[in-house]
């Protein structure tokens, strides 16, 4: 062996059978010098909840600028329409038909996204960049479409609401005492979706495009209403209300003790309002609000709730009254396990069309509040728990807690059915949508296969741009519209309030 190696292990050797270990204890995991675990590949912890995109009918076959299609809204007969009677010998007169022409425009939706060289390069054994990208772009899509689907808006306007109506009164209340100035906001379900007292109102965006090229979407705001005033002594509450615009899902309200400079204070669910403590400091201003922005004509199409709200729909509308100011009107429990404005919308979809809905959509706080009202004191007879009269089965045994799955519609042409009731991420706390996803059998000779479907000119297809730059830049598109046959097939409670 080398003399200089031998050497210098003799050398080592004594080092490190000195008492104090110096040279061994100089190396730790604090120097850094150790491995590094990295779970591959990245973990997606996002929601991807796309439950009506997933459920509705995709038909292709679309050409040209929209769809149209022509319907047969009633059968008029002759004389008095529900009288066939007829003399011997003669003949009866003809009927009549009431028909129209429906449109609906073809729109693009579409999301893009990129990735550098230098990440696809650097994440090379952790996941493959490109195709986790196109992925997760198609997701982002996905998710975008089920809003469009749901409240999609190009034709409905909120306009401005009414001036606000206020008081005070009570007590106890830490609200300092001066004079209160508000004003309010209307929101659709995309204009709360898009809305936060700290990030404020959503009213328009341009949009830069990754082509550079620019374009303006509105938010979802109406205008702001005109300016009401009240004074407060110390200790009273202000209580704010607006007569409700069909819709609408949700308020903005912009308060303050100078006229003119009133400040987002609160977006509630319901059309009213009670400010109790000191205003905060820092939100967005009423100046912001300058027009109507609720709906995207040149861009969008009508979502579903859109669909229903819309004036002339047919479709079965219900806003709950006011109430107090600032607490609302709750859904009213039957006494026989039972919602009675469920019950109530059930029977007119059944009265107006001989239909009904075959699914409930609701926000986290009704479905509570829905089982709060069938699961009472009242109905409590009309449950039952079943157990083997010998006893085998031991014990008792109930699972705590719990909440309504099903609600059973009796006006239904062969009996009733059980209608399931689905929370929805994006329907907001105050509203339910009913909506009948197949035309009954009485319908059977509608030619209408789906109540409602998304006609697509072409589905979603992927767009690997040129390179223009050291990235590769993805874009996934679909031109589309959601046709809607049968708007009377949807139902809509809005304005509830939480209890």
């Amino acid at each position: 062996m080398n003399s200089i190696t031998q050497e210098s292990l003799d050398l080592m050797k004594g080092a490190l059978a000195q008492p104090d270990y110096t040279i061994a204890k100089s190396i730790s995991t604090q120097t850094g010098l150790i491995a590094y675990d990295l779970q591959a590949p990245a973990k997606n912890l996002y929601p991807f909840v796309t439950p009506i995109r997933n459920s509705i009918p995709r038909v292709g076959g679309g050409v040209g600028s929209a769809t149209n299609w022509r319907q047969v809204n009633a059968l008029i007969g002759s004389g008095f329409d529900a009288m066939g009677w007829v003399p011997e010998g003669q003949r009866s007169g003809q009927m009549s038909y009431s028909t129209s022409t429906k449109t609906s425009t073809f729109v693009t939706i579409g999301e893009e996204d990129a990735a550098t060289f230098e990440a696809i390069s650097a994440g090379r054994t952790f996941e493959d960049v490109q195709a986790t990208m196109a992925f997760r772009l198609l997701q982002k899509m996905m998710l975008k479409e089920e809003m469009a689907i749901l409240a999609g808006n190009a034709s409905l306007t909120l306009g401005t609401p009414s001036t606000p109506t206020l008081s005070a009164s009570g007590a106890g209340a830490t609200l300092p005492a001066a004079t209160y100035f508000v004003k309010v906001v209307a929101l659709t379900l995309e204009g709360y979706q898009n809305s936060s007292v700290l990030g404020g109102v959503g009213t328009s965006k341009i949009v830069i495009g990754a082509d550079g090229k620019n374009f303006t979407l509105a938010g979802g705001s109406s205008n702001i209403s005109a300016e009401a005033s009240q004074a407060v002594t110390l200790g009273q509450t202000l209580f704010c209300t607006v007569i409700p615009i069909q819709g609408a899902v949700a308020y903005a309200w912009y308060v303050s003790t100078t006229s003119g400079t009133e400040t987002l204070q609160a977006i509630t669910t319901i059309n009213s309002l009670a400010v109790t403590t000191p205003l905060s400091t820092g939100n967005q201003s009423q100046s912001t609000i300058t027009t109507d922005n609720s709906a995207n004509p040149s861009y969008a199409y009508d979502g579903l709730l859109t669909t229903a709200l819309k004036p002339g729909s047919n479709a079965y509308v219900s806003i709950m009254p006011t109430g107090t100011a600032g607490i609302g009107t709750a859904l009213t429990a039957s006494g026989r396990g039972s919602v009675i404005e469920i019950d109530t919308m059930f029977q007119k979809m059944w009265d107006n069309f001989q239909l009904s809905p075959t699914v409930l959509y609701v926000n986290s706080q009704e479905l509570k509040n829905i089982t709060a009202k069938v699961l009472s004191n009242a109905s409590g007879p009309l449950l039952r728990y079943d157990t083997p009269a010998d006893g085998s089965a031991g014990e008792y045994q109930l699972t705590a807690s719990g909440v309504v799955q099903y609600y059973y519609n009796p006006f239904a042409i062969n009996g009733g059915l059980r209608i399931p009731i689905r929370i929805h991420p994006r329907v907001p706390a105050g509203t339910i949508i009913g909506w009948a996803e197949n035309l009954p059998i009485q319908y059977q000779s509608n030619e209408v296969p789906n109540v409602a479907e998304v006609k697509t000119r072409q589905d979603y297809y992927q767009i690997d741009w040129p390179i223009v730059t050291r990235q590769r830049q993805v874009g996934v598109y679909a031109e589309e519209v959601l046709a809607i046959y049968a708007p009377f097939a949807m139902g809509v409670i809005s304005n509830i309030a939480n209890g």
